[in-house]
């Protein structure tokens, strides 16, 4: 019932936005999936896609359906280049891994029965939902940028006063290290999703052989996260300081848009803020960070694995904070909301499988409690904190790290303690 749920929610979301973004004059996430049948598509989803979904197969399956995929992708490379039809840079294969997907659904529902069915289209499911996130997250961002024309940016550069200005500094920190700080971070930035492709391999590596899905695991997560992460970006929209203070980036914004040209050499003044406009083509996809939250929910889903996953779990997760400061993406009081709504989420679905005992509910109401109040203080307070910061700074951070304790107190309650195997009893010597 519960994927059932989802599933329908889901497809419900899909239509939604696909006709938002169809009033917009654009295609939608739908539009975008069936397009990757045929037209060439972003290889990297679609083929992180199908190995989630290769969990649930045997290693003779995994082959197979590996090979059926790239040898589809070199059909439509060879007939692409027969007629001359030119695609997008990075963008001339990944349709045979979408191809594989639905034909492993079909199976499920023509040959198989039972449990198997349920398991095969569960691996597919997941793989499809892996994908349907990055077309839905883009057409998020783009109903972001046209119902949004106000940002709220001078208020979290206010803000960012108490926290030091963080990402003034971390930028001007990045552009001394350019061009292999810079390369580095803008490569773990751009490969987040691979990194948590990676730990949740890790964490189904035995569905194959156990013929079941662990109870949690890193992916239910990180689509929580992309699916109520927009929401707050609706209420609560701004750009970054890269954007609201200096020349933009990706080919969005400029300074014509800009409060003032001032990242990363010149921290703003502190004054009363106000909404400013901006572009409607720059994303308001800055509060909270959502780079952070997934970030730390790699983390923390990292630290049961084997020692090189649990340090690439903290380089993910340290790299990623630099490179969000330190290329003008966020600002600081981005990242403290952004670990916040991961702890509270996290708690949420461990609650939901372990049972809503009175830590679980305590926790989760005391993490939406601390987000909301820092999104209100956030607005209404901007000025009083960037005036006191030696008061509003560590409190900021102490409310933070009160989340990050209760989380990590509760969670060490749930977590089984593993109990040792019972010694034989020693035998008498004998004389």
């Amino acid at each position: 019932m519960l994927w059932a749920t989802a599933g329908v929610g889901a497809l419900g979301l899909l239509v939604a936005l696909e006709i938002a973004a169809r009033h917009y004059g654009l295609p939608g996430p739908i539009t975008n999936q069936v397009k990757g049948v045929i037209f060439a598509p972003k290889p990297g989803p679609l083929y992180a896609g199908m190995a989630l979904m290769m969990v649930v197969l045997t290693w003779r399956q995994r082959f197979i359906a590996a090979g059926v995929a790239i040898g589809i992708d070199v059909f439509f490379v060879l007939v692409r280049w027969v007629v001359d039809a030119r695609a997008p840079d990075g963008q001339s294969f990944g349709s045979g891994a979408l191809w594989v997907m639905l034909g492993c659904a079909v199976i499920a529902v023509t040959r198989r029965t039972g449990r198997e069915r349920v398991l095969l289209l569960k691996g597919v499911g997941l793989g499809l939902l892996l994908v349907a996130a990055r077309k839905t997250g883009d057409t998020w961002l783009l109903i972001t940028a046209k119902t949004r024309p106000l940002v709220l940016d001078p208020y979290v550069a206010t803000v960012d006063h108490a926290l030091g200005n963080p990402s003034w500094l971390m930028g001007r920190i990045v552009r001394a290290t350019d061009p292999i700080g810079t390369h580095v971070l803008d490569w773990v930035y751009a490969q987040l999703a691979v990194a948590a492709v990676v730990v949740a391999l890790y964490q189904l590596r035995n569905v194959a052989a156990e013929r079941r899905f662990p109870r949690h695991h890193l992916l239910r997560t990180f689509l929580v996260i992309g699916l109520l992460g927009p929401g707050i970006y609706m209420l609560f929209p701004v750009v970054g300081p890269v954007f609201a203070y200096g020349p933009g980036a990706s080919g969005t914004g400029g300074v014509q848009w800009a409060v003032a040209n001032l990242w990363p050499d010149t921290p703003p003044s502190i004054s009363s803020p106000h909404p400013v406009p901006y572009d409607s083509i720059t994303p308001r996809n800055c509060m909270p960070s959502l780079h952070t939250a997934w970030a730390t929910a790699i983390f923390i889903h990292s630290r049961k694995g084997p020692r090189v996953l649990r340090y690439a779990g903290a380089f993910w997760l340290i790299a990623t904070l630099t490179a969000t400061l330190g290329f003008g993406y966020h600002y600081g009081a981005d990242l403290i909301a952004g670990v916040v709504f991961t702890l509270t989420i996290e708690t949420a679905l461990r609650a939901f499988d372990h049972g809503w005992d009175r830590s679980g509910l305590q926790l989760v109401a005391y993490g939406t409690t601390v987000f909301t109040a820092l999104l209100l203080s956030y607005r209404c307070l901007p000025t009083e904190m960037a005036e006191h910061p030696y008061l509003f700074g560590p409190l900021l951070v102490l409310a933070m790290g009160s989340v990050v304790y209760g989380y990590a107190r509760t969670i060490k309650v749930w977590e089984p303690t593993a109990v040792p195997a019972p010694q034989p009893d020693p035998q008498p010597e004998l004389v």
